[in-house]
């Protein structure tokens, strides 16, 4: 036995070598791509032709062979593994008791290269001269009164001390445009920013010595669609000559903190492919004056997009004063896990209080007041601080001069160069005519006045941002010792963020938590809907599908990435706009997720279409259709009811990940005797549920059916339902604790009365015990039997009893979260299920699910957290959910930024509970030794660890009043609103507990991978009405096998053509090789893919399409590297992210 297996492996290895030999020598021969940098079509045509079908057929054996190489790798590391633990039982880890439906257990090992654990252990090596966790250890966080500069110091110099190099002054006009806030983007646009760029047109052309900048394309381009061709040769010209300057160049000015890697990648392509297209213009400076705290993701993605500087404002006012002391308000931001300087980001800090006139030429905010032209008396307002400005004339421009150089003298002292810049500029400015002269005319006359009075050692001009920047480099290279900048280097994070006092801005990290939910739903629906449409653009094309081809897909698309890139916007995700621009928001969200299921419905259709030619005669009313339905931009997505007859009717599964994925596919259908095939007939297991109309009725004409899909990576899998008396469902068994339920339908239900009996829920890998209130108490691990205390509770947070509330923006609790209390054991449902367990908790405020899969992949290792909240009654208050845990995790915890990285916390007893309140994107974690507890979540929400081995996420919030931000409301207008978690306890294997010290941090694989799948569920779609002739293909398989493990494939997003409204052939794939920590326990993880060292060979890419060309390109394709030329081979390190201009056919 023993002998002929050896044989077996040993004969198929020689077969597996040759052919691979064989395939190449053909890849050499043919297929090196040449060096000389030639453009897309780098490959001589005629042979690739002749090649292609050759290729295709070893592409076939060479699948076929890839099954025998990993039965070979899987019997080496069974084998290898029997001698390590000795005998087992035949089921190896798997508990009996559960009976879970096992796949094959060859999957179930995950091959990871050394090399690529190398990463993790390395990183935080570090070399910045500030670190932001040293700095909040550091600063007392007091608040004393700095005088005129009330959060700073005073501020002296001496008059010679520009003598031998005088100040040079950048007086930078600026308009800042909310695309939504107190009004909807329509209406600003129409009252207020329309007339900005107008009158800009006119006024910069009056003198050629004026400038003026502008950041948001959302406004830019509905202005572009209104104006005429002069106007827009005008605009060229002022770009041309430098007197008009695109800084950051994004859709908008988005948040840094909800907002995720996905959106704002694209919300910067889509500004930036639109300047191309329309201006020729490439921005190289960012500017972020609005957002309320600054994340270093954004720093990279200006990195990676080709700038070179950057400006932040909003910054705690603790940090600004210790900055200033220390100069180092410039300084190089560079990644917490850069092991080199590659990140590396010139970045300007704005060391006062706010971005207006009378905090921005110095620290006396009643000095710079005078300065803002548009406050002259007799205008709509004045200066708070009583003095008004004066127009400049003959007879005060010496005073009046000398009042502002003193001011731009102090600023400068907070800097290490001469060099100042000076903003000029406020919210909607410079909308009348009036305005723009009253600035321009008195700034050019104490210009003008300064620069003819060389005793005052001052070179004053107006500018722009980038300006700004080209003489600070300048001036950089001119003193630098040694090479070496004078500039610091920093890393780290700068939230939470607090403006005054104990103000701290961690209550809009939860505020209207119902569209930060629906934000990403949208961002998974247009991923997939995305992917789908290339490649059946690609199919559209080879089979010459006219129906696809002339359809306004391409246009819907784009409206859906603009309505996405709106959203990010610093008003919008957060939560912080007025009630009905929350609504117009919504509106455009709601609109767009209901287009792009009819885009990925299409796109599904065509690639799963046997006769392709048959697209163009089928109607779509009556073809695929996803299977949840939202009815309104208010309401919850409910699942529609498939009504089933004798007819088989299809079902398609999409699966959005690049990884080949395993999950349990749950759809209502009307009838009892469902059954469910695979393509080839062969009829397939399902766990029959009860639908519930409320807690304690069922339906009478639904039911739920779940089944196991093993789907392709990127891919589609067709099955058929129908109604048949054959079928053999597992009927749920359901116990019902605390309440009573009379009709049971077709399901064996238990009514219990309390007892004192605990409820327990397990699969192979865990088990789960909860008290009677129905609340998960304790975690048991199946793999060494260990006990974990892991409770779940719910909290309320009032808010405090002084002048000052929390708001949209605030949080202000009033002392420590009080428990949520019921005076009765709430009514709980537990069921028992063939492919998945849950118990439902029903309290007044919160319908909490905690469901448990029955399988052997990702899905069955961590526990699914469902809350829907209700607090619609409520007044001042907000409610958490707490787990408390036995892990010793003291005053350290993880918080990821923006999906893309994880950033180290302190929770400071020497800072206000809301100080130590962060934002999370997708998770957060606490750690000992031992043991790491995550908290993955679906939408973005406030989270904080105020105790050792405590994780506490906020979840919804009722404020009765404005927290005097501006926004003049509070949060009122609360919706029932689903927040979905998972909770993953890890075992690890640390040895030396100084390196949890470190500045960086890194999920596992299995954490990874966890949070794309709750974050990109699978999509199931059916078929609304039986069409006979339809016919399918089995399944749609695009990719030769999963992408490796920690390569993420953000984006394949089809880029446009020059025409409006098209698309050209090329797509954009941007990828993300993650960063892991390995020190977890690999075995079983049900990860079917395995790590390259961030190495993708482009043939094997695609197994249905051919790579024609793929060129690397900058983040949001606005450059190419100067040596960009077709390549064989994806290369990332990791962390980085890299997009290539991609074209299949």
């Amino acid at each position: 036995m023993k002998l002929s297996r050896q044989f077996t492996v040993f004969g198929s290895a020689i077969f597996c070598v040759v052919i691979f030999s064989l395939y190449l020598m053909l890849d050499r021969g043919h297929l090196d791509y040449p060096k000389s940098p030639r453009r897309e079509g780098s490959f001589p045509q005629g042979q690739l032709s002749m090649l292609q079908e050759k290729i295709d057929h070893l592409e076939r054996l060479l699948a076929e062979n890839n099954e025998i190489i990993s039965n070979i790798r899987d019997s080496v590391i069974n084998l290898s593994e029997s001698v390590e633990d000795g005998p087992k039982s035949s089921q190896g880890n798997f508990s009996q008791g559960a009976g879970s439906p096992l796949l094959p257990s060859k999957q179930l090992s995950l091959v990871v290269d050394p090399e690529d654990c190398s990463f993790a252990l390395q990183s935080g090596s570090q070399n910045s001269d500030v670190q932001m966790l040293d700095v909040y250890s550091l600063i007392p966080f007091d608040n004393p009164d700095g005088g005129v500069w009330k959060q700073g110091f005073d501020i002296s110099y001496l008059f010679n001390e520009w003598d031998s190099k005088p100040l040079q002054v950048f007086v930078v006009p600026h308009s800042h445009n909310d695309p939504g806030w107190l009004k909807t983007f329509d209406d600003y646009f129409r009252e207020m920013t329309q007339y900005i760029f107008n009158n800009m047109v006119i006024k910069l052309k009056e003198d050629s010595r004026r400038k003026f900048m502008w950041s948001e394309i959302s406004y830019l381009s509905k202005w572009w669609d209104t104006i005429d061709k002069p106007k827009k040769d005008a605009i060229k010209s002022l770009l041309q000559n430098g007197q008009f300057e695109i800084v950051t160049g994004g859709w908008v000015m988005p948040d840094e903190a909800a907002a995720h890697y996905f959106a704002l990648i694209d919300q910067l392509i889509e500004g930036h492919q639109w300047l191309e297209k329309n201006l020729g213009v490439k921005p190289r400076s960012g500017w972020s004056i609005d957002p309320f705290g600054h994340s270093p993701t954004m720093a990279y993605l200006l990195k990676r997009a080709g700038f070179s500087h950057m400006l932040i404002q909003r910054v705690h006012y603790a940090i600004k004063k210790h900055f200033a002391l220390h100069k180092t308000l410039e300084f190089f931001w560079r990644q917490n896990w850069d092991l080199g300087s590659g990140t590396d980001i010139f970045c300007h800090m704005m060391p006062f209080y706010s971005y207006d006139i009378p905090h921005t030429c110095g620290p006396d905010p009643k000095i710079c007041c005078q300065f803002d032209f548009k406050r002259l008396p007799g205008g709509r307002f004045g200066c708070p601080w009583g003095v008004p400005p004066e127009t400049i004339h003959l007879g005060n421009v010496q005073k009046r001069a000398e009042m502002l150089l003193d001011q731009y003298r102090k600023k400068s002292k907070l800097f290490r160069t001469t060099v100042v810049l000076a903003p000029l500029g406020d919210d909607f400015r410079y909308c009348e005519r009036t305005e723009w002269d009253h600035q321009y005319k008195n700034y050019q006359l104490l210009f003008d006045y300064m620069n003819s009075h060389p005793e005052y050692n001052v070179k004053i001009q107006f500018g722009t941002l980038s300006d700004y920047f080209d003489a600070l480099d300048k001036e950089d290279v001119a003193i630098r010792k040694n090479s070496q900048s004078m500039f610091p280097v920093l890393s780290g994070d700068f939230f939470t963020y607090a403006d005054r006092d104990d103000h701290y801005w961690s209550g809009y990290f939860t505020s209207r938590p119902f569209y930060k939910r629906m934000d990403r739903i949208l961002e998974s629906h247009l991923r997939a809907a995305e992917i789908l449409y290339y490649f059946a653009l690609k199919q559209a094309q080879k089979y010459k599908i006219s129906k696809f081809l002339s359809s306004s897909h391409y246009m819907t698309l784009t409206e859906a990435r603009r309505n996405l890139g709106l959203f990010q916007h610093h008003d919008a995700i957060t939560g912080t706009a007025k009630d009905w621009v929350v609504v117009d928001y919504g509106t455009r969200l709601f609109h767009s997720l209901t287009n792009l299921k009819k885009i990925i419905g299409y796109s599904a259709l065509l690639l799963i279409l046997k006769d392709k030619n048959s697209y163009n005669s089928y109607s779509f009313d009556n073809l695929l259709d996803m299977d949840l339905k939202q009815n309104s931009q208010s309401s919850l997505p409910q699942k529609t009811v498939i009504m089933l007859s004798a007819e088989p009717r299809y079902l398609v599964v999409c699966n959005p990940s690049e990884q080949e994925r395993i999950s349990v596919v749950s759809v209502y259908v009307s009838s009892p005797t469902a059954q469910v095939s695979s393509a080839s007939g062969k009829p397939v297991e399902i766990q029959m549920s009860a639908v519930w109309n409320t807690a304690s009725t069922i339906s009478q004409t639904a039911y739920e059916i779940s089944f196991l899909v093993q789907i392709p990576p990127l891919g589609l899998k067709v099955y058929t339902i129908l109604e048949s008396a054959s079928s053999d469902p597992h009927l749920t068994e359901y116990v019902l604790h605390n309440g009573n339920i009379k009709d049971k339908g077709i399901f064996n239900m238990k009514n219990v009365k309390s007892t004192d009996e605990d409820i327990i829920l397990e699969n192979s890998f865990v088990k789960l015990r909860f008290g009677q209130s129905g609340l998960m108490e304790e975690m048991i691990n199946k793999e060494d039997g260990k006990r974990h205390e892991v409770k779940v509770q719910f909290s309320w947070y009032g808010t405090t009893s002084k002048k000052d509330k929390s708001g949209a923006y605030l949080f202000l609790p009033d002392g420590e979260a009080k428990p949520y209390v019921y005076t009765a054991l709430p009514f709980v449902r537990v069921q028992h299920g063939r492919f998945y367990s849950d118990v439902t908790c029903f309290l007044e405020h919160v319908t909490h699910r905690v469901r448990l899969y029955n399988i052997q992949g990702i899905d069955g290792q961590s526990v699914e957290v469902s809350n829907i909240v209700d607090i619609r009654k409520e007044h001042n208050r907000e409610i958490a959910m707490r787990i408390s845990s036995s892990i010793n995790s003291q005053n350290r915890f993880y918080t990821d930024l923006n999906g893309y990285q994880i950033q180290p916390r302190m929770t400071m007893s020497k800072l206000p509970l809301q100080a130590n309140v962060y934002p999370m994107t997708t998770m957060a974690y606490i750690q000992d030794a031992k043991h790491r507890l995550t908290l993955l979540s679906a939408q973005s929400l406030g989270v904080s660890s105020l105790k050792s081995g405590q994780i506490e996420v906020i979840m919804d919030r009722r404020l009765m009043q404005d927290d005097n931000r501006g926004l003049e409301q509070g949060v009122h207008d609360n919706k029932v609103t689903a927040n979905l978690f998972r909770i993953l306890l890890e075992k690890r294997s640390v040895v030396n507990m100084e390196e949890e010290k470190k500045s960086v941090s890194y999920p596992s694989l299995v954490s990874h991978v966890t949070s794309f799948f709750l974050n990109h569920p699978v999509f199931t779609m059916t078929e609304k009405i039986p069409v006979p002739t339809l016919k399918l293909l089995g399944e749609f398989s695009p990719l030769l096998s999963s992408l490796p493990c920690d390569i993420h494939l953000i984006n394949l997003r089809t880029i446009q053509s020059k025409v409006d409204g098209k698309h050209s052939d090329e797509a954009a794939l941007i990828l993300h090789r993650k960063g892991f920590d390995c020190r977890f326990s690999s075995r079983d993880t049900g990860l079917l893919c395995s790590t390259t060292q961030g190495k993708i060979l482009v043939q094997k890419l695609f197994s249905m399409f051919t790579v024609t060309s793929l060129i690397p390109s900058s983040l949001s394709l606005m450059h190419s590297p100067p040596d960009a030329r077709n390549i064989s081979e994806i290369n990332l390190s990791p962390m980085e992210i890299s997009t290539f201009r991609i074209q299949l056919r």
